[in-house]
């Protein structure tokens, strides 16, 4: 928080003007109690209380809320309240590509998350490049269990898997791990449903009801805004864009309104589905790209995402959209 004192907007005469700002000055700056400036000036302490709201009011005291960091405070305020999340974070950028983005926000990501788990939670994790990167800026945390929640696609851009994502941050936890081999899209549900039955994906799925924290894709059903729209044939991209899919949220797919759709093809995946994600307390997803604002209004709408680490412009791009109004997860 900072102090400053400037000229007032008000009538205080000189000696008014002066008495005002020695008081504002062993208050807020000095940081004297009202008692002690009245017994140092030889005044009621009701008279110290007066000159400070007037100081305030007249505008010769200002006080500023800030972040000596990147972190915008005000944006990241503004935007939790608008889309009624848990959290936001904006860090405050200038113009870059995709990847100098992704960097900055997972290292933001990475201290969110070591600022906040604790020894009760259980974290989940999907397959986004996003993801791989808060975890590779995640420090020391508690002993807490680490449950893998999606399998992986072949990216040429994005060497690491699920499971390394997850045995990544174990590392900084020491606790049990959960994970399993698997494709994160199968060619049917019936192909999906007994790939399920395998001994570790069965494993790992049992603890999803347990999961307290995930961290999950958040991606803009087009291409080249989502790993899910790239990876799948025409036709399904035809049949969710037929359905109004704007959002790909680690294999959940949702409408503009933040209405579930696909769930038939969400089916054919690894993953947690709609219903296992809104059980879960706190959803972290880190989206980047002012393009994927239509995205993350969709996620904000749903509910299922409850946090977010996103940067200048796309705050800006979502605040100019009519603010989310929905009874918030906690």
């Amino acid at each position: 928080m900072e102090t400053t004192t400037s000229a007032p907007s008000g009538t205080a005469g000189p000696a008014q003007l002066v008495l005002m700002a020695t008081v504002a000055r062993r208050h807020y700056v000095d940081g004297r109690s009202k008692i002690e400036i009245a017994d140092e000036l030889g005044i009621s302490r009701f008279k110290v209380a007066r000159l400070l709201d007037a100081a305030l009011a007249t505008g010769l005291v200002r006080i500023e809320i800030g972040h000596p960091g990147s972190i915008d405070v005000d944006l990241s305020g503004r935007l939790r309240e608008h889309l009624s999340l848990r959290t936001a974070i904006v860090v405050g950028t200038a113009e870059q590509d995709a990847g100098a983005l992704r960097e900055v926000l997972g290292t933001a990501a990475g201290e969110l998350l070591t600022e906040t788990v604790t020894r009760d939670d259980v974290l989940g994790l999907a397959w986004a490049r996003a993801v791989a990167t808060t975890v590779a800026h995640v420090g020391p945390l508690p002993p807490v269990p680490v449950v893998q929640l999606t399998g992986s696609l072949p990216r040429e851009d994005l060497a690491a898997t699920s499971i390394e994502i997850v045995r990544e941050l174990a590392r900084h936890t020491g606790g049990e791990v959960s994970f399993f081999y698997a494709p994160f899209l199968l060619p049917d549900a019936a192909t999906a449903r007994t790939l399920r039955d395998q001994p570790d994906i069965a494993r790992a799925h049992g603890r999803f009801p347990s999961v307290t924290k995930a961290v999950i894709g958040l991606g803009r059903f087009a291409a080249g805004q989502s790993t899910i729209y790239d990876a799948l044939d025409d036709d399904a991209r035809a049949a969710l864009e037929g359905a109004g899919a704007v959002a790909d949220l680690s294999g959940v797919f949702l409408d503009a309104e933040g209405r579930v759709v696909g769930r038939d093809l969400t089916a054919r995946m690894i993953c947690m589905d709609a219903d296992e994600l809104a059980h879960v307390q706190d959803v972290l997803a880190v989206p980047y790209g002012a393009a994927k604002a239509p995205a993350v209004l969709a996620a904000a709408r749903s509910g299922l995402v409850t946090t977010l680490v996103t940067h200048t412009a796309m705050a800006t791009e979502l605040l100019a959209q009519p603010p989310v109004r929905r009874p918030g997860r906690g």
